[in-house]
């Protein structure tokens, strides 16, 4: 296995563009990227190979959130913070308002919302959401649109 200073540097981005999905907070998914690969070193024996070390990595991530999610609960009031996701599907969604978008893609089934949440919130790659949930690809392009044409379904009923 390479050493944890790798794995850091190839892995960090991936990490931290999984919890600022979840977060919409940089200091805060900086945070938990770091208390990620704390965890990741402490139980760096219990790494088996039979999934991505990517894969490994966010699913530590994912425990690490909730475990921050359980100790601060979320407050009432919604930021009203901008996206900034690079693409032209978050700008369109956008448009709809961040709270209503908000609460829209909340009540969007899985895995749709997961893949959602990684593009237009994290940034992500096709790629590296395929990666992040262990499909391909060409999965993660096909949910995504699936995902958001079901958004804008709803979208165009509630109008």
């Amino acid at each position: 296995m390479q050493p944890m200073d790798e794995i850091y540097r190839e892995y960090a981005r991936i990490v931290y563009r999984y919890l600022y999905s979840h977060t919409r907070d940089a200091l805060l998914a900086e945070e938990l990227t770091q208390e990620t690969f704390f965890q990741a070193i402490r139980s760096i024996d219990g790494y088996d190979g039979s999934a991505k070390l990517s894969t490994w990595l966010c699913g530590i991530a994912k425990n690490v959130l909730h475990t921050w999610n359980r100790k601060n609960p979320p407050s009432e009031a919604l930021t009203e913070e901008t996206s900034t996701a690079p693409s032209a599907e978050a700008e369109a969604l956008h448009a709809i308002g961040h709270v209503e978008l908000v609460r829209k893609l909340h009540r969007t089934p899985e895995p749709y919302k997961e893949v959602l949440y990684l593009r237009l919130f994290g940034g992500l790659s096709f790629r590296e959401i395929g990666t992040v949930m262990e499909k391909t690809e060409n999965w993660a392009r096909i949910t995504f649109y699936r995902g958001k044409e079901k958004l804008r379904k709803e979208v165009e009923d509630n109008d």
